[in-house]
């Protein structure tokens, strides 16, 4: 994982999520083409809203449990959430501003 992108895990969402930051997840498979595109910007994000927002990312291969706990049918899907609850929920490649628009509703 790069610089400032957390890897969440099953075992780990909840503490990762339920804090006072604002928390954006990708859902992401390193098989899917539209997750690695995008994986760059995601890092930029994390940078460039440093000690303001976490991000990470949750590999669905690897972390089914929560994957089927909200529904993830389709890679990548980006959730942002503030205090543990889901505020936005966008399904496939976005771009950098798209998703910095995204963000500043909860900053």
């Amino acid at each position: 994982m790069a610089q400032g992108v957390l890897e969440i895990t099953d075992a780990t969402f909840d503490t990762e999520v339920g804090g006072p930051t604002p928390t954006l997840v990708d859902f992401w498979a390193p098989w899917c083409g539209p997750c690695r595109a995008i994986a760059p910007i995601i890092e930029q994000l994390a940078a460039d809203n440093a000690g303001k927002l976490k991000v990470g990312k949750v590999n669905v291969d690897d972390n089914q449990q929560v994957a089927a706990r909200y529904g993830i049918t389709s890679i990548p899907t980006l959730m942002l959430f503030h205090k543990g609850e889901l505020k936005e929920r966008v399904v496939g490649a976005q771009s950098k501003s798209a998703l910095q628009n995204l963000i500043n509703t909860v900053l």
